[in-house]
């Protein structure tokens, strides 16, 4: 994708210094892009996608995670202690009960003191040394098992909020794509119509040079094209504007200039048919498909919850090497091994009440979400049915709007006529000028409202063409 994007910017810049800048103007020398490739680009380029994309990668690495705790674990580990008081031992030679023929209770007492065994004995050497190997492998482990289906479905949620970003990105970009066509049909539209009062004003300033056009109606003239100057000005603005905003959805630099491939009228033709035959299917829907995926992560995790009653088994093992001497720590080491190999069961009696305030969490999460889908499904539904109606009745103002502009086309035709004929005054043309421009601004806006409403239902119904990377 990096490369398709490059290779537009070669192309345009080559189109760009292709052309003669002295037999071609600034806006016929740049580069146009049409829909599709901006959302081409704007799904590659655009950071939201990208962060999307990384969040799935990262869940499927979680998952890995999961995986790995139901594998062996080995560790390595070494331990230094050093004495600094031994240990005292006594013995009672007495508790041991003499033999028979042996001496009396007096004697041993005697024979122990005798030993210093009063003073007891001094146990153990000064260093102690152990390094060595620590395995451990779960054999019977409900809540990690559990744990993997749930992964799984964090991963589809993740996958399920990338194509969210997604559509969500291909509703703004072609919104924006959109404004940015209205804002060249409207900038048209009053370049027409100062065309118009400018020609106007040079038919008035030959006439009155020729004494057949008085003062005032120069001047009037002359107002009247620079009233629309400020228009012009304005819709200079707002082609910029709409372009920003396209470059900063599609992630490209703002140097990067283009138009927009073809018209706001092309589109006419797509719009005979009423969103009438649109069916109302909602399975595509990206915000009641996560809401149901996370009533069932929620429904997964109260199931895992719930295992946490249930005992565990683990098989354990080490081997180590260890080593005692006295004086200095690094004299006279005497490694011996030693190794063990055994298994742990671990049953849950009693932990104050946390695991069964952990169930009750996740039941209260279940029956929210459960509440929230309803509500999302009568907001959803509510949405579409909106949409529908917008598109119907932005298809009718299309229509309306049309044969408004076919109107006041030929009633401006008309209106000139009168007026190079004399049977017309200059008010007259000047409100047929206006009336032209306002019909024609309509019609424009009216095909955008519906391109809108459309990209719209598309975002509600999940049904937007995603193209691939």
């Amino acid at each position: 994708m990096q490369s398709y994007f490059k290779s537009i910017i070669l192309v345009a810049a080559a189109a760009v210094f292709s052309c003669a800048p002295c037999t071609l103007s600034a806006e016929e020398s740049t580069p146009t892009l049409s829909l599709d490739e901006c959302l081409e680009i704007a799904l590659s380029e655009n950071p939201t996608i990208r962060v999307a994309d990384l969040e799935v990668t990262r869940m499927d690495y979680s998952k890995k995670e999961v995986i790995g705790q139901l594998l062996p674990s080995i560790d390595f580990g070494g331990n230094y202690s050093r004495t600094l008081a031994k240990q005292t031992m006594y013995m009672d030679i007495g508790a041991f009960g003499g033999a028979a023929g042996e001496g009396s209770g007096k004697e041993n007492a005697e024979m122990s003191k005798s030993k210093g065994m009063e003073s007891g004995m001094k146990v153990g050497l000064d260093n102690s040394y152990s390094v060595g190997f620590q395995a451990s492998l779960p054999l019977i482990a409900p809540q990690l098992w559990k744990s993997l289906s749930i992964s799984d479905t964090q991963i589809a949620r993740a996958l399920e909020q990338s194509r969210s970003s997604k559509l969500d990105l291909v509703k703004q970009v072609k919104s924006a794509y959109y404004a940015y066509m209205l804002a060249y049909a409207s900038k048209e539209v009053i370049r027409e119509s100062y065309d118009m009062a400018r020609l106007t004003y040079e038919t008035y300033t030959k006439q009155f040079a020729v004494g057949a056009a008085s003062d005032y109606d120069v001047l009037r003239t002359s107002v009247a094209m620079k009233n629309i100057e400020p228009e012009l000005l304005q819709s200079e603005i707002a082609i910029k504007q709409a372009r920003l905003q396209l470059q900063i959805l599609m992630g490209v630099d703002a140097a990067f200039v283009f138009a927009p491939t073809g018209k706001l009228s092309d589109y006419e033709g797509t719009m005979s048919d009423p969103a009438a035959g649109i069916a109302e299917d909602l399975s595509g829907n990206p915000t009641l498909r996560l809401n149901s995926m996370d009533i069932e992560l929620q429904r997964k995790a109260l199931a895992t919850q719930k295992l946490a009653y249930v005992p565990t088994l683990a098989l354990t093992a080490n081997y180590n090497w260890t080593s005692m001497n006295n004086g200095t720590p690094f004299q006279n080491l005497r490694w011996n091994p030693y190794s063990m190999i055994g298994v742990q069961l671990s049953v849950p009696i009693f932990s104050g009440g946390q695991r069964y305030s952990r169930v009750k969490q996740a039941q209260v999460q279940l029956t929210e979400l459960e509440l929230q889908r309803e509500n999302l499904e009568r907001s959803v539904n509510m949405q579409v049915s909106l949409a529908i109606d917008n598109i119907r009745i932005n298809v009718e103002q299309i229509n309306s709007c049309a044969e408004s502009v076919g109107q006041a086309e030929r009633a401006h035709d008309i209106m000139s006529r009168s007026f190079d004929l004399g049977a017309a005054s200059y008010l007259d043309l000047r409100d047929s000028e206006l009336a032209l421009t306002r019909a024609r601004l309509a019609y424009y806006q009216a095909i955008y409202n519906y391109l809108v409403a459309n990209s719209e239902l598309e975002l509600l119904l999940g049904s937007a063409p995603l193209a691939s990377k």
